[in-house]
């Protein structure tokens, strides 16, 4: 690989991480929810990839090998984010009173 690209390259991944983490650190707390809502949904897309890589015909062995991994990456990002999501609306649903909670069991 030359040299070049390869410094390019670590430049613009360090510069992401940077802004990425700036962006994130300076949410309110009340918009982590569509927050994480849209992250699910650019986790999903890259299943979508990963499984199109996976399921190549005439790709490599190893080809095949990177997209069952990135499959199962994808997952269970979807997955434990969606599990997330959940919890995070749970705590902001409305609770009912204690005594009206014993008469409805």
């Amino acid at each position: 690989m030359n040299p070049a690209v390869l410094i390019a390259s670590v430049y613009v991944f360090a510069l992401a991480a940077f802004l990425g983490y700036q962006v994130i650190s300076r949410v309110p707390p009340l918009l982590h929810t569509p927050l994480m809502s849209a992250t699910n949904a650019i986790s999903g897309i890259s299943l979508i990839g990963s499984l199109v890589l996976a399921g190549g015909g005439h790709s490599p062995l190893f080809a095949h090998l990177l997209g069952f991994v990135a499959v199962t990456a994808a997952t269970i990002n979807v997955v434990g984010g969606f599990g997330i999501t959940d919890r995070m609306l749970k705590m902001f649903a409305k609770r009912l009173p204690a005594k009206n909670a014993a008469v409805n069991e």
